[in-house]
């Protein structure tokens, strides 16, 4: 096993969470550093052609793009789920390609926070369960873990919903407690995977302010997604079309990437949702 050492969640100073551990010094919290990807087949598919793109600690990021550009790709290689066919993905200045499979889900467990749009909640488990279970693989004892997922739910607007189940909570509440999840231990970056696709306008616009306000208050977040009117309200927008990026406003962002401090509290206007059978 490589010579990766293993700290306590929050107490590394490369897995401070959001870039607070960053100086202006700036190492990216997240770098693509022309990457291929290929996969087998007669004639192979590639799927990703020599992409870089480098991300700031506290920039909230956009990657947009249309079935089969290589955005799940991109979304795979950059939350460590698989390796590159060439080139290198770097998380906290940490080389994938130089890691075992067991340094690489630690480090995943540890540094990257995922929201998917299938919530992917366990029915049978309270919010605060589900919100802990984020911490089970990092190796934080279950009184932490439980504290922190509080802390986490009450950012998001749901504390009081603590001991509530999954199958009580509408689609937008479900989203705030996995977004919770990805956010529990302050991870250096929160990837989000068209986080509002299986919820209705209303109900995703206001998972993307909520978003918003994660970012503000300093999380460093990519949103994945097919839709460009959701990447054009992010600072920093990434196109990508048949493997490549075409584009990229990263300038746009740069005042964006200083080091922010620790938010206390819960996110301002974070507001839970109606319940089922709320809604007029």
């Amino acid at each position: 096993m490589t010579e990766m050492v293993r700290p306590t969640l929050a107490r590394d100073p490369l897995a401070g969470g959001n870039g607070y551990a960053y100086d202006d010094t700036g190492t990216p919290v997240l770098e693509v550093d022309n990457a291929s990807k290929t996969y087998p087949g007669e004639p192979p598919v590639e799927a990703l052609r020599g992409v870089s793109l480098s991300i700031g600690q506290g920039e909230l990021v956009g990657i947009v793009g249309p079935s089969g550009s290589g955005k799940t790709s991109l979304l795979q290689l950059m939350g460590t789920l698989d390796r590159p066919t060439s080139g290198h993905v770097r998380i906290t200045g940490l080389d994938v390609a130089t890691m075992d499979d067991g340094d690489v889900a630690y480090l995943r467990a540890t540094r990257i926070g995922f929201v998917f749009q299938q919530f992917f909640l366990s029915e049978h488990s309270s919010l605060l369960e589900n919100v802990a279970d984020g911490l089970l693989y990092a190796g934080v004892p279950v009184a932490q873990r439980r504290q922190e997922a509080l802390e986490a739910l009450e950012l998001v607007g749901l504390a009081e919903r603590q001991h509530a189940r999954p199958t009580q909570l509408s689609g937008g509440q479900r989203q705030r407690v996995a977004i919770a999840r990805a956010l529990i231990g302050q991870p250096a970056i929160v990837l989000a995977d068209e986080p509002t696709g299986n919820l209705d306008q209303a109900t995703g616009k206001s998972i993307l302010v909520l978003i918003e306000q994660l970012h503000q208050a300093g999380s460093t977040i990519v949103v994945i997604t097919h839709d460009r009117a959701i990447a054009e309200r992010m600072p920093r927008r990434v196109e990508i079309l048949d493997g490549l990026i075409v584009a990229d406003s990263g300038s746009d962002a740069s005042a964006d990437r200083r080091a922010r401090t620790a938010f206390q509290g819960p996110v301002p206007g974070a507001q839970p949702e109606p319940s089922p059978g709320e809604y007029p």
